[in-house]
């Protein structure tokens, strides 16, 4: 339990807030790749209550300005993509993807105007499907070599979501490994051969032991926490006999992201992005370690829940995420529906706009949140003193750092020692079958 003032420190993202202060320090996803396709490469986006147009011009290079033209203010999301920038559809003026006033047409000939104007521009950058925006001071950090940046794109499919709530609460969720086995529990097993695309589905690793029924079956996780230069490792093991062990591996990247198991096959690697402090989007890379992924296939799957171009889902508050009282006896915990993130929403938008976290009692599965939120006050705390905080990495930095692992299996697992060699040897073993994974491991080895 927390007060109203610490509260408000950690989850206000506007300009001048602490929280907001901290997060425009790090490179933030604010669109797909896909949403820059077709004849016109124009979005506006919003990121931490701040207005942009982001944009491909006419040579493919990415922008990024202010969405108020500096003239009049009129909404540059409207403009016009030609002569090399965007072009304001009010007087004309006209802006290259560097915020350089490339043209005031409607001032005479002989006017010094253009050259005294400049638009704010911000650093963007195309990976994995998404584009990243730096909106903070300075020069931007790193990305870490992480697996989701340095697999191919034929390897990788990016897709998005947004929740009507803060950005904090949402993260929460995925630091939060015991949720699972209610929020996520399925009443009756699919054939996991069938499973491609759909998380919770498919069979845990090194056995044919649905996901669901270790979820459905072992509810007690047991949970640790241990620091790494990224930010979290989460362990969750369920015993499922005296032997046998589920050992579940997931990671919390500071500042807001994590990167968790959807198969033996494949990772997915998740950020929540404030829109404001009410709204956030979660974006998320999901990772190949066998053959391409059917980015068609995954794509429809999400598109039937999903409603373009804000990416906002069918089942939502307004129509009680198409609760079923049936469903809920016979199919689902929740009576949701069987895709999850919509469990996540109804979950993290039901404790409100920004949860009043002066009313939560944490337990002992709550470890990683808690381990999370005092990360994130010191480095608030560091930002406003003018300090470093965590991930703030350079070039050779990024390089060192790789993965991180996440993964789902049963193994014959005793002990500590035991869980510890049974994930790496079986993030390995996956890594050795991969054919972009095993080129990685050969070149850190050679």
């Amino acid at each position: 339990m927390i007060s109203a003032e610490q509260n408000d420190f950690i989850t206000r993202v506007g300009p001048g807030a602490p929280a907001g202060k901290l997060l425009r320090r790090y490179w933030q996803p604010v669109a797909l790749a896909d949403e820059l396709a077709g004849p016109r490469p124009v979005k506006p986006v919003k990121l931490m209550g701040q207005d942009f147009v982001l944009f491909r011009d006419e040579s493919g290079q990415l922008g990024m300005l202010d969405r108020d033209c500096p003239h009049r203010g009129a909404d540059l999301a409207f403009g016009r993509l030609e002569n090399g920038g965007i072009r304001c559809a009010f007087h004309g003026w006209l802006f290259d993807a560097k915020g350089n006033c490339l043209e005031t047409p409607a001032e005479p000939a002989t006017s010094k105007l253009c050259s005294r104007i400049k638009q704010s521009a911000y650093p963007v950058v195309e990976k994995a499907g998404i584009v990243f925006a730096y909106i903070g001071e300075g020069e931007p950090p790193a990305f870490p070599d992480f697996d989701c940046f340095v697999a191919p794109d034929s390897h990788t499919f990016a897709f998005k979501g947004l929740f009507e709530c803060n950005w904090l609460q949402a993260l929460e969720v995925g630091i939060d490994p015991a949720h699972a086995s209610y929020l996520h529990r399925f009443f009756e097993d699919e054939d996991t051969s069938e499973s491609y695309g759909k998380q919770f589905r498919g069979a845990s690793a090194d056995s044919d032991m649905p996901i669901t029924k270790v979820l459905r079956e072992y509810d007690r996780p047991d949970i640790s926490v241990e620091p790494t230069d990224y930010g979290f490792r989460l362990k969750a093991l369920r015993k499922l006999s005296e032997d046998t062990t589920h050992v579940r591996v997931t990671n919390v990247v500071f500042p807001q992201a994590f990167v968790i198991p959807m198969s033996a096959e494949m990772t997915i690697s998740q950020w929540h992005v404030p829109v404001d402090d009410t709204h956030c989007y979660w974006y998320a890379v999901f990772t190949s370690f066998t053959g391409p992924v059917d980015k068609q296939q995954m794509r429809d799957q999400r598109l039937k829940l999903y409603e373009l171009p804000d990416y906002t889902s069918r089942k939502n508050k307004r129509n009680n995420y198409g609760y079923s009282i049936e469903e809920q006896l016979t199919e689902t915990y929740t009576g949701m529906g069987d895709d999850i993130n919509v469990h996540d929403q109804w979950a993290v938008e039901s404790q409100g706009a920004i949860q009043d976290r002066t009313r939560e009692h944490l337990g002992s599965t709550d470890k990683g949140i808690i381990a999370y939120r005092r990360v994130l006050v010191k480095a608030i705390e560091a930002t406003l003193a003018g300090e470093t905080a965590p991930m703030l990495i350079d070039a050779a930095q990024a390089s060192a750092m790789t993965g991180p692992p996440s993964i789902d299996g049963i193994g014959k697992v005793v002990d500590e020692a035991a869980t510890e060699a049974y994930w790496q040897d079986a993030d390995r073993a996956r890594r050795l079958k991969s054919d972009w994974a095993s080129a990685r491991l050969a070149a850190a080895a050679a």
